[in-house]
Parts: C-alpha cells; sequence; structure tokens
C-alpha cells in the first residue's frame, strides 16, 4: 500500500481501515505515521537487499555480478510509486533509511567494479572514481534529481546506469590515456 501510494496523505485511520485493522494494532507497530513509515522503509530495503545479494551471488562474473546488482536494484524499486519517493524525500527519519540503503548500495557496487577491474575483467581504470560517479548518480536518484532532470523514475535510472557503468568498464576497449598512470616526479 505504502509502495502504490505513499504514505504522507493518510492519516492513521485511513491506514487503519485500508488494512482492515484498528489504530491501536497500529500503534503496536509504531507510535507514529513517520516511525510506521520508517519501519515500512526498513522492511523494504531490507528485502530488497537480500533479493538483490541472491542475484549477485548466483552470478558468474564481475560483470554478470554489477550487473545483477544494479539491474537488481532497479527491479526492487519498479513496485513503488512516485508518491512513495516523495514521501520518503519528505519525512527525514524515512528518507534517512532510503540514503543509508543508497550508501551501502554504492559501497556494494564500488567493491565489484574493483574486483572486476582486479581480475581483468573490466578494463583498468581508476575504481575508485567510476565507485565515486556511481555513488554520486545514485544520491542523486534517492535525492529524487535525477527524475526532476531527467523524467526517469528510480527504477528506470538504475537501469540505465547499469547500462552506462557496465559498456564503460569493456575489457576489450582500451582505456584512455588520461587513465594510463604514469610514474610521478622524481624526487
Amino acid at each position: 500500500m505504502f509502495l502504490a501510494d505513499g504514505f504522507a496523505r493518510s492519516t492513521l485511520d485511513t491506514l487503519a481501515a485500508r488494512m482492515h485493522c484498528s489504530k491501536s494494532t497500529l500503534y503496536a507497530l509504531a507510535p507514529s505515521k513517520e516511525e510506521l513509515a520508517r519501519r515500512v522503509a526498513v522492511h523494504f530495503f531490507s528485502g530488497a537487499a537480500v533479493r538483490v545479494e541472491a542475484a549477485v551471488a548466483s552470478a558468474d562474473d564481475a560483470r554478470a555480478r554489477v550487473d545483477a546488482y544494479l539491474r537488481g536494484v532497479a527491479a526492487e524499486l519498479r513496485p513503488a510509486s512516485e508518491a512513495f519517493f516523495c514521501d520518503l524525500a519528505r519525512y527525514p527519519r524515512v528518507a534517512a533509511v532510503y540514503r543509508r540503503n543508497t550508501d551501502i548500495a554504492a559501497a556494494r557496487v564500488r567493491d565489484l567494479i574493483s574486483d572486476g577491474v582486479a581480475t581483468g575483467e573490466f578494463r583498468s581504470v581508476p575504481s575508485g572514481f567510476v565507485a565515486d560517479v556511481v555513488s554520486a548518480t545514485m544520491v542523486r536518484i534517492q535525492q529524487r534529481e535525477i527524475a526532476a532532470t531527467t523524467g526517469l523514475d528510480d527504477a528506470a535510472a538504475y537501469a540505465a546506469l547499469a547500462d552506462l557503468v557496465l559498456h564503460g568498464l569493456d575489457a576489450d576497449r582500451p582505456a584512455p590515456e588520461l587513465f594510463v598512470r604514469r610514474p610521478g616526479p622524481a624526487g
């Protein structure tokens, strides 16, 4: 229900009616609507993380792992409506859940990219830089900036990010001269 309609416009009365329970049942779950929304967000993102990591674990190589991760995030976010994401952004404690999960996801993608560079599956690029760009994009997705500037919802933005990252890391493409490491000045 929260994924489909958001939660900011609902009252505990309307939530209880839609869920066919009493307000006291909702208060037993959380002391306020914001806390209920935060707990729903924690549950949503925790479940999504488990499913995404399962997809990554079944992937055979670095490319497939990065692809599984980013597309898995896209698939998990797909059922969430624009109202849900806008409401996440409006409530600081709930937004913090999304931000924390975005930070975790960015670190995970950085590790997956570093692993792929180390094994030679990805071309030699500064993996920290690529990961930083991915992280910055993930944060912009989470903060609703990508949706505002491109019209892409969060799921579509993650799918586009997967395409961009994976094709930019192709091992059969030479690294631009800019990325070739040169010895520093002597002395």
